[in-house]
């Protein structure tokens, strides 16, 4: 689909040479497995039939945040690579021993050998207890490092060391934690196009990695109330996720869904649903929650924002003309966080609406409430 021009209002894409080509084909990102939906949030009741249209949404007083300059840009702290290979062994444990002071003498990620050993939390080891230690190539997270910028450093895609770690949510890296990465020799015979897929970023991206990695003892910072002019939170601080979420979405918008989620036309395949609006239609919240990407680092969604409603789930906004929230900014429920528009990929004015559980894109019809 070609990509038109975004409106004069837009915020221009960042720097290149912060976030490398992001150049992506088609209006929805393709070439993924098709995700089996998950269940409803409500077992009991059975999820509403999909609808032509997303219902007539009542009045309600705008609570709107003028749009004061144009975002930041999506930082990524440089990281020096410093990726060690370990050999698989066993080590005895001895008084005094935590799993990450284990880790920090044999190279080992302290999760790799907790997941190798059958260990939960808390963690519990005895003195005299031997544990494996599996073979790997390790990165030892610094300060500020988010997953994408590491994923960059080594040219692998940061999904790829996601499933390696088995990192959840709310996938906040810590300072001195160690990343399983692919070997050296599989990277080295990765082809161009496999390199390339390391720089080419999406939603869940930045869900499982846009956050910066905190010190021992650190929290995320709690999300502020939107306010005129405020500034988004510094790319330093890590986005904390909602107080509280009571598990309901409501539609963003009203209007007619062009694109329905799953598989479409030749090959491809839609992550949420695209509705069709008039331009400059005020988009809001489905939930409260806090922003924890607002920007157009993503070409093919053009203005795009990220609300956190809970460590598991995350609605996204694409295609706006006009970002009215910035991040770490609180939100509520229906309250104005954009104005619709045409811009990245889209050829009239609509929304790209998704929501993700983790990574994860579901089926948004199946969490929306049916028509009245």
């Amino acid at each position: 689909m070609p990509q038109q021009r975004p409106p004069a209002r837009l915020l221009p894409p960042l720097a290149a040479a912060a976030l490398g080509a992001l150049a992506l084909a088609g209006c929805i990102p393709g070439n993924r497995p098709d995700p089996a939906p998950a269940p409803a949030l409500d077992p009991a009741s059975p999820p509403p039939a999909p609808e032509s249209a997303a219902p007539d949404i009542p009045p309600q007083p705008p609570v709107e945040v003028p749009s004061a300059a144009a975002p930041p840009p999506f930082k990524i702290t440089a990281v020096v690579p410093n990726a060690r290979e370990s050999a698989a062994g066993t080590y005895k444990v001895i008084a005094g021993d935590t799993l990450r002071r284990i880790s920090d003498r044999t190279g080992a990620g302290s999760e790799a050998i907790a997941r190798a050993n059958g260990l939960v939390p808390p963690f519990t080891i005895k003195a005299g207890q031997t544990l494996r230690i599996p073979a790997g190539r390790w990165h030892r997270v610094a300060a500020g490092e988010t997953g994408i910028a590491i994923a960059r450093a080594y040219g692998v895609e940061w999904s790829r060391i996601v499933a390696a770690n088995g990192l959840e949510e709310p996938y906040i890296l810590r300072t001195g934690q160690r990343l399983m990465l692919p070997s050296a020799a599989e990277v080295a015979a990765m082809s161009v196009e496999a390199r390339a897929a390391a720089f080419q970023l999406d939603i869940g991206d930045i869900i499982s990695g846009g956050e910066p990695a905190l010190v021992a003892g650190a929290r995320p910072v709690k999300p502020r109330p939107a306010a005129p002019g405020a500034a988004p939170l510094p790319p330093t601080s890590a986005v904390a996720a909602a107080s509280r979420f009571d598990g309901r979405f409501a539609w963003p918008l009203t209007g007619p869904i062009l694109t329905r989620f799953g598989p479409y036309g030749s090959g491809r395949r839609s992550d949420g649903i695209n509705i069709a609006v008039a331009m400059d239609t005020p988009i809001r919240a489905a939930a409260d929650g806090v922003v924890l990407y607002a920007g157009t680092d993503i070409a093919v969604y053009g203005g795009l924002i990220l609300i956190r409603h809970s460590d598991k789930w995350t609605t996204a906004y694409g295609h706006a003309g006009e970002l009215l929230v910035a991040r770490g900014q609180a939100v509520k429920k229906g309250q104005v966080i954009a104005r619709a528009g045409e811009s990245g990929s889209a050829e009239t004015p609509q929304l790209h609406f998704e929501i993700r559980q983790g990574r994860k894109p579901v089926d948004p019809v199946q969490y929306l409430p049916r028509r009245g």
